[in-house]
């Protein structure tokens, strides 16, 4: 039997019928219902957010944002990582706005902050960090060079659902941070995303935007798409958000014995745990050192395949490699780190058994 990258977490079947069943007796489907406006606070009371709009999903959440807080086609730069999912950089550059990117820490692979402030320039309006495989990046040190150059922070947390630093939820850091509910993500609602913020004046805007820029029945006052999340998807959040915390603890049991097949193997360099950190263990990445392993990434990717096992190259390429930003600034480690990576199974059904199988062919 095939094992992937990823399996979607689902509820008990009855559990979404029971759910959905005032939509068909409503026939309220979208536009912000009560089924929406449910979720919406139950994810605020787990996240641990004052504000937070849903989106048809976490690309259109980014994209709009950056709209709502005034920086589209503002002719500014925005310093960002390269080791990212290519959405970040695209929903920077679909606002008119130029990227620039900063390398990253070879331990955790989060943007270094240590890179960052040389990359200011009078056209720097913010930065766009990236919270990687459920690891968060340095948010003291950015949270201190934002208010030395009055920029804006806005994080991709789309791997970071449920995370928290000093006991604090990691919506909280920054401007806004960017979630994913995106089928293969820890917490989904099929396709789906949201924004966390605590500026009031940021909520009628995002409000606004995601539907057509409508302010009332009469007013139209801002130029809007449409990226609402409908009544279905919000049931299903509902029904996984009653089983999140048990998916949090068998992804754990999965990634600890990763950890014990692993651990004191040349040429494996495992995922950094962090200090003050409390994980949702969203990919399991190992980085593949060729010298010291004896393979390459590659090398091993193609043999999992063999055995009916497909990892995922995530991220490669870095972006700033990719055919659509080529040329756009050096940054060696994360080039590096991308040629290298493997994301290995990880689900909440994935069984010790089967790490235990995907193990002992990298092993082998």
């Amino acid at each position: 039997m095939s094992i992937f990258v990823t399996r979607s977490s689902m509820p008990d079947y009855e559990d979404y019928i029971k759910e959905v069943k005032p939509i068909f007796e409503s026939h309220h489907l979208t536009n912000m219902g009560p089924i929406y406006k449910k979720l919406q606070h139950q994810l605020m009371a787990y996240l641990g957010v004052p504000q937070l709009s849903m989106f048809v999903n976490g690309h259109l959440a980014l994209e709009t944002v950056f709209q709502a807080m005034g920086l589209k086609n503002c002719g500014g730069e925005v310093i960002t990582t390269p080791f990212t999912f290519v959405s970040t950089v695209h929903a920077i550059v679909r606002n008119g706005l130029k990227p620039v990117f900063c390398d990253i820490k070879p331990d955790d692979y989060t943007i270094d902050p240590e890179k960052i402030e040389a990359l200011i320039t009078d056209k720097t309006v913010a930065i766009v960090p990236v919270h990687v495989y459920g690891t968060i990046c340095d948010v003291e040190a950015i949270e201190a060079i934002a208010r030395k150059h009055n920029l804006k922070v806005v994080y991709d947390a789309a791997h970071a659902f449920g995370v928290k630093y000093k006991g604090i939820g990691i919506g909280n850091f920054g401007d806004a941070a960017m979630f994913s509910f995106h089928a293969t993500k820890v917490f989904n609602t099929i396709e789906g995303g949201a924004v966390s913020f605590s500026d009031e004046s940021l909520r009628r805007s995002m409000h606004s935007l995601k539907n057509f820029g409508i302010k009332d029945e009469e007013c139209i006052d801002e130029i809007g798409g449409n990226a609402k999340m409908d009544e279905f998807r919000a049931a299903m959040g509902i029904c996984n958000l009653r089983n999140i915390d048990a998916c949090i603890a068998a992804r754990r049991a999965a990634a600890e014995r990763y950890n014990e097949r692993f651990a004191g193997v040349k040429g494996l360099q495992l995922m950094k745990t962090q200090q003050d950190v409390l994980p949702n263990y969203a990919y399991y990445a190992v980085v593949i050192d060729p010298e010291q392993f004896g393979e390459t990434r590659d090398d091993v990717y193609e043999r999992l395949k063999a055995h009916d096992i497909y990892a995922r190259k995530y991220f490669y390429p870095a972006v700033n490699e990719m055919d659509c930003y080529e040329n756009t600034g050096e940054t060696p480690i994360a080039a590096k780190i991308s040629r290298r990576v493997l994301t290995l199974p990880m689900y909440a059904d994935l069984t010790v058994k089967e790490v235990d199988q995907i193990s002992d062919v990298i092993l082998k």
